[in-house]
């Protein structure tokens, strides 16, 4: 499915997500990262973040390959596991098991739950 055959209104965010845009910016992306354009890094470290939260529905393609660069960008990472998913079961298992035991430093897995309770609103 190409963007030029899909209905525009299939491709907006959920009205609760909406709602926080601004102060919340919307990026597309056209490669499998979310940071393959260095724009993004350099504006998220001019807005001053050291940490992001990645969420997406192939864990092994396009999670595992903004990760990767997150990690590279020196940005500290955090998975809700239950926020990822792919089309194989295998390798997402895989891959969480490789953020887990290979780059826990870097990498923080939890849940959306947890991400939410721990949040500071203040």
């Amino acid at each position: 499915m190409t963007r030029e055959h899909l209905d525009s209104r299939l491709l907006d965010l959920l009205p609760p997500l909406a709602a926080l845009v601004p102060p919340a910016r919307i990026i597309d992306k056209a490669v499998y990262s979310a940071l393959g354009q260095p724009a993004v890094c350099n504006q998220l470290r001019l807005d001053g973040v050291s940490t992001v939260i990645v969420t997406g529905g192939e864990t092994d393609v396009c999670v595992l390959s903004t990760v990767m660069d997150a990690v590279d960008a020196g940005f500290r990472v955090v998975l809700p596991t239950d926020a990822l998913c792919s089309v194989s079961d295998k390798m997402h298992d895989a891959l969480l098991t490789l953020y887990r035991e290979r780059f826990s430093l870097q990498i923080e897995t939890t849940t959306v739950g947890d991400i939410v309770g721990r949040w500071n609103c203040g």
